[in-house]
This record gives structure tokens, sequence and C-alpha cells, in this order.
């Protein structure tokens, strides 16, 4: 075979190897070219905008949870525009990747075991009450954070994790959430992140804003549990608290103040029963402009009355 004859054999390959990989474009649609148009006009796409998913709690005045919503009883607008939605569950069943995070700074040294009876009582009840696939994730931080387990289903692993633990050094609040924010990204359904601490953050690399950021870039769900030392402001880290029931109010969840370690039980008992309780609203953005990486603030209202509604702040664009 002349040299000539071997260019024109891989030519013609090139050709059929592009050809037999346009289908595989996600979502795209090939629109041929017109053939009363001449030859020279190029081929056109046009691919499908993303899903954007809401999970939505909803409560009564006495904060129980409101789970008779339909539909209709909800108004969802990006960026001031209002949305049709797509996609509607009621007690969503998708799997849960929950990644728990547990302070271990030098404050929390002699209280440390409370959160860690806590956390294994909890493991339980999120493995057997739900979706089959649901898994949870154990970070660890003080003055660094530590992935103590990669998301599993073995409550033998985590103890073996949690008990290794102990207290010391600072608070690196904001890396921590950072890094399980990362983690949780590419999982299927749902991300949550519970968070024990007993203050704010001190020694991170990360701000606030990064964590943030991280957090609802990845979906994420956000549920302090701060466990307050002391009654007396003067010994608190209000800021710190601040910051974080501002990162849970941004993800949809919300900010739980047990008085004692030995009443975070009933925090995470809440956060599991809204976890149950979750609607899912899904919507493919129109009317909004899509620029890559761009942050859409998105509101959800109820026509209902007397039911309260948690759900992400707004998204960003792939």
């Amino acid at each position: 075979m002349s040299d000539f004859e071997r260019v024109r054999l891989s030519n013609i390959l090139c050709r059929v190897m592009l050809l037999c990989a346009l289908p595989l474009v996600a979502g795209a649609q090939f629109k041929p070219a017109d053939p009363a148009a001449g030859s020279a006009t190029p081929p056109t796409f046009s691919v499908k905008v993303n899903l954007v998913r809401l999970l939505v709690s909803a409560h009564d005045a006495t904060g129980a949870p409101v789970t008779t919503l339909n539909q209709d009883d909800f108004e969802v607008r990006d960026s001031g525009v209002e949305q049709k939605i797509a996609v509607f569950e009621r007690k969503t069943s998708l799997p849960l990747s929950v990644a728990v995070l547990i302070d271990t700074s030098g404050s929390t040294q002699i209280d440390l075991h409370y959160e860690v009876d806590s956390v294994l009582r909890f493991i339980p009840m999120l493995l057997n009450a739900g979706n089959s696939q649901d898994a949870f994730s154990l970070f660890s931080f003080n003055w660094r954070t530590s992935m103590d387990l990669d998301f599993t289903r073995s409550l033998k692993r985590a103890e073996k994790a949690l008990r290794g633990l102990h207290g010391e050094g600072g608070t690196s609040l904001y890396d921590a959430i950072y890094l399980a924010s990362d983690s949780l990204a590419g999982r299927e359904g749902r991300h949550v992140m519970v968070v024990v601490t007993d203050g704010g953050d001190t020694t991170s690399y990360k701000k606030f804003g990064d964590a943030l950021q991280a957090a609802q870039q990845a979906d994420v769900v956000l549920y302090p549990i701060v466990v307050v030392p002391i009654s007396n402001d003067a010994g608190r880290n209000i800021g710190g608290e601040h910051a974080l029931a501002t990162l849970a109010s941004s993800t949809g969840g919300r900010i739980f103040y047990p008085e004692g370690f030995e009443r975070v039980d009933e925090a995470l008992a809440d956060i599991l029963q809204e976890l149950r309780t979750q609607y899912l609203l899904g919507f493919y953005p129109q009317g909004t402009a899509a620029q890559p990486k761009s942050y859409h603030a998105v509101t959800v209202k109820t026509r209902a009355e007397k039911a309260k509604l948690s759900t992400r702040s707004g998204y960003y664009e792939p």
C-alpha cells in the first residue's frame, strides 16, 4: 500500500469514528444541513439544559413536617423568572449520601465521647429506614481535616474510626466543609452534610465564601449541630455561630443548638425525620442568562397556608 493510500484510509477511518461518536454527546440532537442551502452550511447542535434539583423541607408553626403539599402548591423562580416544575416527588426516596463531620478540636476533648456515641446511634437509624443505597462518610477536623471513612454502609468500620478520635488543636471548620463537599459532588442522589461542633472556625486555609460556594456547587444540604459550651454570650463564638446559620439556610438545611453534647441525639433524630419527608422539585431553567459558573438566585414559595419552606438559595451554572 502506498503512502497516499494509507493517508486516504486514515482520513476515512477518522470520519467514521467522528460520526459514530456524535450520538454519545449527552442530550445532544443533530440537525443536518438543509440541502437547499448548499454544502457550505455547517451542521448545528442543540444541547438540553441541565435539570436543576431543589430539595425542599416544609414545616408548620410548631416545627412539625408538612407532607401533604402537591406540585401546584409550589412556585419556583430562577433569578426572578417563574419556572415550570418538571419533576416533583413527595417524600423523595432518592439515595442519601451523608457526610458526618466531627469537631475534634481541643475544646471538645472532654465531651468527645458524647459526639461519638450519638453518631454511632444515628448511623443504624440512617441505614435501616431508607433507600438500600444510602451511605455515610466520616470526617474529623481540628487544626487539620481528615477523611476517616469513605462512603460505606459498615457500622463496624464506623465504630473503629470513631473510637480512634481524640481532641487537640484548633478548628478548621471551613476546610472540612470544603473537602467534604468535594467528596459529595459526584455521588448519585441527595447530598447531606451534618457538622457537630462547639464553635466557629479558627485555623482554616479556606474562607467562609469558599466553603459556601463548594457546598452550593456540590448541591449539599448542610445541618450544623452547635453544642454551646456555655450560655454566656461573652464566652461564645457568636460570629462563628452566625456563619454556620448562614451556611445552613443558604443550602436548605437548618441549625440546631442542643443544650450539651448529651442532647446531640435529639438533633440527629430531627435531621433524619426531615430527610425522610423532603420534597424534590426539578426544573429546566428558562428565560435566564446561561453563563458558565455564574450564580443563579432561586426562591421557592408555597400557596399553602401555615407552611414554612427551606431550600437552597441558588445554584451555579455548570
